[in-house]
């Protein structure tokens, strides 16, 4: 208002002047003008006092502004929007590996099957792209989809995870694209359709795919054939700018006791052929031939247990520096860490809860009692096989 105030007054002040009203235009270009600009850097100085690092309030509506709204509406991610998509796609190795350790062959075939999508030199009406992850447990194929859902989408809860133990049997597939008109559940929409008609830009993680009843199969080949699905309203639900990936347990035996990746490229190649004889065995040609990739997810090495303590660790590491509190861990702890976190048929899964039981339960009580507030250092040491605090 002020703003607007100044620009009438300035108007008012060049037809005064026109008009050899010089009394009046005196007052207002050294009395009423400079008082109003006066009022309005004050208010200014007040707006970014409140603003802070994050600006919640402004005097225009920006292009972000808009993105984000359009954004919360649409499903559609605001990096989309907002930055050129072709620069994100050129850096996706670099962000995957902040996330994913020990996958460097995995992640890119991913990134290169995504950047040959999105150049539009791969199949049309098709989604982003279809792969079929293999591997041990715990190693990174559920957190690489959730690295992709974050790089590409914006957030993690673009990442749409279906466990297909539950649609083992015939009856169960109807879930996934909702019952059709007179049945119970009618108007709650398929679980698969539903969540991709509201969030079209999704990654789309399912679990254990080999358990899945065959009748599956043909869900998915009509999704990576044509990009779409019709639910059991009938309405047509869009799959072409989503990522789909598939795990499956199969050969993975093989691959973690013949040391997929730690040799040379031929061993890793027949260890994939044995691989790939297997899901020949199980997976029908039709639905092989219709996956982008097929990715190997090789076992870790203690190298890679101890690169994953350090991310989990600075996670913590900044939830700590919020309450301005400094963490300082030596390496005899982290090592200790990671041996203790690390089971052979679980990967790096323990490794989480072996750091909440060790590190963030003991920090919580000692963070109760008093010992440890703001510009405290938290120093975390070995003493035997133990963790302590100094």
């Amino acid at each position: 208002e002020i703003t607007q105030e100044l620009d009438r007054l300035r108007l008012e002040e060049e037809r005064l002047v026109r008009a050899g009203d010089l009394n009046k235009v005196a007052e207002i270009r050294y009395g009423i003008i400079p008082q109003k600009e006066k009022e309005l850097v004050e208010l200014q100085k007040k707006l970014r006092e409140i603003q802070g690092n994050s600006p919640l309030l402004r005097e225009e509506i920006t292009e972000e502004d808009i993105a984000r709204i359009v954004s919360d509406w649409t499903g559609i991610p605001v990096a989309r929007m907002l930055e050129s998509e072709k620069q994100r796609l050129i850096h996706l190795e670099e962000e995957l590996k902040k996330r994913v350790v020990g996958q460097d062959k995995a992640i890119s075939v991913v990134a290169n099957a995504v950047r040959r999508s999105r150049a539009g030199i791969s199949e049309e009406n098709r989604p982003i792209g279809s792969f079929l992850f293999l591997g041990p447990t715990g190693v990174g194929k559920t957190e690489l989809s959730k690295a992709l859902a974050e790089f590409l989408f914006d957030t993690e809860k673009a990442l749409v995870r279906i466990d297909m133990s539950e649609y083992m049997e015939k009856f169960s597939v109807q879930r996934l694209i909702g019952a059709p008109p007179g049945y119970v559940g009618y108007e709650e929409g398929g679980q698969l359709t539903e969540v991709i008609r509201r969030r079209p830009y999704s990654v789309i993680l399912f679990d254990e795919i080999e358990k899945a009843h065959p009748d599956v199969f043909n869900i998915l080949l009509q999704i990576m054939d044509d990009g779409r699905l019709t639910d059991g309203q009938g309405r047509t639900v869009n799959f072409t700018n989503t990522i789909i990936i598939m795990t499956s347990n199969i050969g993975s035996n093989i691959i973690q006791i013949k040391g997929f990746g730690r040799f040379d490229t031929k061993k890793d190649e027949e260890i994939n052929n044995e691989v790939m004889g297997l899901l020949k065995e199980h997976f029908r040609p039709e639905f092989l031939n219709r996956i982008d990739e097929i990715v190997t997810f090789r076992s870790l090495s203690e190298e890679d247990i101890l690169k994953i303590v350090d991310i989990q660790l600075s996670n913590v590491k900044k939830r700590l520096e919020n309450k301005k509190i400094k963490l300082e861990i030596t390496d005899s702890a982290k090592k200790l860490l990671a041996r203790l976190g690390y089971d052979e048929n679980f990967g790096a899964r323990p490794l989480k809860r072996t750091i909440q039981r060790l590190v963030l339960d003991p920090l919580a009580i000692e963070m109760l009692k008093g010992k440890y507030g703001e510009n405290s250092v938290v120093k975390i040491d070995v003493e035997g096989e133990r963790i302590v605090f100094k």
